[in-house]
């Protein structure tokens, strides 16, 4: 049986999830949810109360139906061919390739961390998420977060870690709405905090991301 996962992302910069170029991955951060997600199964990331445009509480920044499930070495060795907009540009005038999310190189074997979003830090916790995730059929809205029905509340939560079990009387409902929006899929909202990443290459929100995501719990 499919499963929903959801989760308050405390800071959507738009590199977990990222959106852009037509898929939706999650590469980094939420290391138990990559770990354990299967394919058909859901991720919904739900707003903040804190959010940088305001309280987007008990909405929906995004929602993807799990695709493909890859191995970190997978995601990074497929990567040049198949996603190459996923293997960080620090320096990059296109903040889409900044926020690239395929930040382990394995051709050497031991992976070696990129120049990306994340620093050393947050290497181990992001390794321990085993999978990447990806998607075409999502929809992500961002800072142009929307309301969950008030019949489907009980999914958010604005608590760290994540519910998965607990949703499992709400998915074919979860589900049966986003379609009966009429929605294309894709990226329909910008990030809701954006971050001047030219002045931060090498890192940022990393403290705060390796805070979430040590609290990984699920329910």
């Amino acid at each position: 049986m499919s499963r929903l996962f959801t989760y308050t992302i405390r800071i959507d910069d738009g590199a977990a999830p990222n959106p852009f170029h037509g898929m939706c991955s999650l590469a980094i951060c939420k290391p138990r949810i990559r770990s354990t997600a299967k394919e058909g199964d859901w991720v919904a990331g739900l707003g903040s109360k804190f959010a940088q445009s305001g309280d987007l509480s008990q909405r929906l920044v995004y929602a993807m139906r799990v695709d493909e499930v890859l191995s970190l070495e997978a995601y990074d060795r497929q990567a040049p061919a198949r996603w190459p907009h996923r293997i960080p540009n620090t320096g990059s005038a296109d903040l889409s390739e900044r926020l690239g999310d395929c930040i382990h190189d394995f051709s050497q074997g031991r992976p070696v961390q990129r120049s990306s979003v994340h620093g050393p830090q947050n290497m181990e916790i992001d390794l321990s998420g085993k999978n990447a995730l990806v998607s075409c059929h999502f929809y992500y809205f961002g800072s142009r977060a929307i309301r969950v029905p008030d019949d489907l509340l009980p999914i958010c939560h604005q608590n760290q870690g994540h519910k998965s079990d607990s949703n499992a009387p709400y998915f074919d409902q979860f589900v049966s709405w986003l379609h009966k929006l009429n929605l294309s899929h894709g990226q329909l909202g910008w990030p809701d905090h954006i971050v001047d990443w030219t002045a931060i290459p090498s890192c940022g929100g990393c403290i705060e991301r390796k805070l979430d995501a040590e609290s990984d719990e699920t329910c």
